[in-house]
């Protein structure tokens, strides 16, 4: 196997073990798993040779701080969780430079805004209630971000990236399942199909790497 490849299976296994841990609620094997899986997705990248154009290196920095978001959100406490979301917020803007980078039909990419907008409404007023004042400007301003990440994915798309959509459309709905067992306590299975989700985006990120 090339070193790009086992990385993949490094990751694929870690979060195999993560899910073990998810669901056995073994915290320990999680400080061990997740940031293996984390690590494993950025070291695609790096030995698919994200390092030699702009485009890759700025994929290699949004995912290095999915890596710390990552770490962060294993604690409980509301502080970690903020600076994790704060992590993954600048990652996603990382993700957004480089959609730019790579290319983007701006015809469909703010027409696609225009709908994703609402649904973002939606997603908030569905999700405050539940969400501790402190953390409210947080999490609007990550929904406007992610909503933005995935429009301009949708202009990518429109020019022929259709893997890089597909990678985006997975962390948006990942990001969702966060929120979901976040402020509404969601339990094992919403986690069961969203952390997997989230790494097989980043693993695709990683490996479609040269743009």
């Amino acid at each position: 196997m090339t070193p790009p490849v086992i990385a993949v299976v490094v990751c694929l296994v870690a979060i195999a073990l993560l899910l073990v841990a998810e669901l056995k609620q073994l915290v320990w094997l999680k400080w061990i798993a997740k940031p293996i899986a984390s690590g494993a997705f950025v070291a695609t990248a790096i030995l698919r040779g994200a390092l030699a154009s702009s485009y890759g290196t700025v994929i290699v920095v949004a995912l290095g701080l999915g890596l710390v978001g990552d770490v962060l959100l294993i604690p409980k406490s509301k502080k970690s969780f903020l600076l994790g979301i704060l992590a993954f917020l600048l990652g996603h803007v990382g993700f957004c430079v480089a959609f730019v980078i790579f290319g983007v039909d701006w015809r469909f990419a703010v027409g696609s805004l225009l709908v994703l907008a609402p649904l973002g409404v939606v997603v908030g007023r569905w999700l405050m209630p539940s969400v501790p004042d402190k953390l409210r400007g947080a999490v609007v301003a990550y929904i406007t971000v992610i909503s933005t990440m995935l429009a301009l994915a949708i202009g990518v798309e429109a020019n022929g990236a259709h893997v890089l959509f597909g990678a985006a459309l997975l962390f948006y709905a990942s990001d969702l399942s966060v929120a979901m067992d976040r402020f509404k306590e969601a339990g094992f299975w919403n986690r069961a199909w969203g952390l997997p989700a989230y790494f097989i985006a980043q693993l695709l990120f990683a490996w479609f790497v040269t743009g």
